[in-house]
C-alpha cells in the first residue's frame, strides 16, 4: 500500500523524531510554525484530509467534522479527548486514536511533585526568598509532614497507581475511588472507599479522573464541604472536573487549606484570574507530560496509530467511540 496517495492534516507543530518519519510516509500538510492556524486554513486543509494528526488545540465539532468528507481517522498527540464529538465521530465512522501508557510516569511525577508542594509550600517558599523576606529574618511559618497521612486518590488507572507508589514511598496511607474496585487492592496496598468516605477521610485529594458529563464539576460546593477541614486538593485531569468558583470559595475561608493544579478551568488560567490572588494556591501551565522523552514517545505514537488507520489495522492506541 502506497501511504503517499493518503493525506495527513497537522494541526500544530509535530515532534521532530515524529514529523520526519510521517513526512516520509505519507501526504503531510504541516504546520511547524507552530501556534494556532487560522480558521480558514484549516478548513480549506481538512477538505483533503484522510487522516489529523491534532496536537489538540482544535475541537472536532460536529460542524467542523462536516469540512473533511474523506476523514478517516485523527489521532491525538495527547490523551484526553473531551475536544472531540465523539457521537459526530461515530456517526461519520472516523476512528480516534489517543496517547495513553507513554506519559503515565511524567504526569505521575509531577503529581508528586504538587502534592510535595502543598504539605511543604516549595513554592512558597521560593517566593519568600525571592522577596527578600528571609534575609529580613521574617518567618516563613511551619508546613506538614507526608508521613502518616492520607492521600484519596479519585480515579485509579494507571497514572493513579504510580501516583499511590511515589505517595507510599512517603509513608502516606492511600485511599481511592473509581467507577469500580480494582482486583489489586491488597497488592497495591490500597484501599477501596466510596467519594463520600475519601473526601471524609483524605488529608490530600488527587484528581486523576477523565473528563466527561459525569465528571463535571466532580469537586464542587457540596463535595468541598464534605471534605476534612484543612485538607489539600491537587488536580492532573482536566480543569472542568473542579468547579473553579467552588474551589475559590473553600480555599479563601481556609475549609481547603491548598490547592495545586496543572489544569484550570479556563485554560489558560488568565493572570488577573481572581484565583492567583489567593496565597493557598500552586498552578502550572499544563505541563505534567512535557519532558522531552514523554513528547517524542507521544509524537510516535501518535503516528504509529495514524499508520495503523490508513492501513486498515487495528491502531496500538484506539478510542472507542461507539
Amino acid at each position: 500500500m502506497n501511504l503517499k496517495n493518503y493525506t495527513v492534516v497537522a494541526t500544530g507543530k509535530i515532534r521532530p523524531c515524529a514529523y520526519e518519519k510521517l513526512k516520509n510516509m505519507v501526504n503531510l500538510l504541516d504546520w511547524q510554525q507552530g501556534g494556532r492556524m487560522p480558521k480558514e486554513e484549516l478548513e480549506a486543509r481538512l477538505a483533503q484530509a484522510d487522516a489529523v494528526y491534532s496536537a489538540g488545540n482544535v475541537r472536532f465539532t460536529q460542524e467542523l467534522l462536516a469540512k473533511a468528507p474523506k476523514l478517516k481517522v485523527i489521532a491525538q498527540a495527547m490523551v484526553g479527548y473531551d475536544n472531540v464529538d465523539l457521537a459526530a465521530m461515530a456517526e461519520r465512522n472516523v476512528l480516534l486514536g489517543n496517547t495513553p501508557g507513554v506519559l503515565v510516569d511524567a504526569v505521575a511525577d509531577l503529581a508528586y511533585g504538587l502534592l510535595l508542594d502543598c504539605a511543604r509550600r516549595i513554592t512558597q517558599g521560593d517566593a519568600h526568598v525571592k522577596a527578600g523576606l528571609w534575609g529580613q529574618r521574617k518567618p516563613f511559618g511551619l508546613t506538614s509532614d507526608l508521613a502518616g497521612k492520607t492521600l484519596g486518590i479519585i480515579g485509579m488507572g494507571d497514572i493513579g497507581c504510580e501516583i499511590a507508589i511515589r505517595a507510599q514511598a512517603s509513608k502516606l496511607k492511600v485511599i481511592y475511588h473509581n467507577r469500580r474496585q480494582r482486583e489489586d487492592d491488597e497488592k497495591r496496598q490500597v484501599r477501596y472507599v466510596s467519594q463520600e468516605e475519601l473526601l471524609a477521610q483524605a488529608d490530600f485529594v488527587m484528581l486523576a479522573v477523565n473528563l466527561n458529563p459525569s465528571t463535571k464539576h466532580l469537586l464542587n460546593a457540596a463535595a468541598f464541604a464534605q471534605m476534612k477541614p484543612g485538607a489539600c486538593l491537587i488536580n492532573i485531569s482536566r480543569g472542568a472536573v473542579v468547579d473553579t468558583e467552588a474551589m475559590y470559595e473553600a480555599l479563601k475561608s481556609g475549609r481547603l487549606a491548598y490547592a495545586a493544579m496543572d489544569v484550570t478551568d479556563p485554560e489558560p488560567l488568565p493572570g488577573e484570574h481572581k484565583l492567583l490572588t489567593l496565597p493557598n494556591v500552586t498552578v502550572t501551565p499544563h505541563m505534567a507530560s512535557a519532558t522531552a522523552e514523554t513528547r517524542d514517545a507521544m509524537a510516535m505514537l501518535t503516528v504509529e496509530n495514524i499508520v495503523a488507520a490508513l492501513e486498515g489495522r487495528a491502531m496500538p492506541a484506539e478510542v472507542k467511540t461507539k
